[in-house]
């Protein structure tokens, strides 16, 4: 998706949000969206543990009753 935007895609996007939110809340705007990126990351990796634990262990109960 980002791929396809290109460098002058990019360029305009940030003089954009310059003149949209000013010089002063552009960093608070990077942070709070760096923040969110990492709860969202650390959310799925949560998710994906969980699932992966819970797969583990219906194998277990089958190697169990297989026995």
């Amino acid at each position: 998706m980002l791929s396809s935007i290109g460098v002058p895609g990019l360029i305009i996007i940030l003089i954009l949000a310059l003149i949209l939110f000013g010089p002063a809340k552009l960093p608070q705007l990077g942070r709070a969206v760096g923040d969110t990126l990492r709860e969202f990351k650390k959310s799925t990796r949560d998710m994906v543990d969980d699932a992966e634990d819970s797969t583990e262990a219906d194998e277990k109960k089958q190697q169990e009753k297989s026995l």
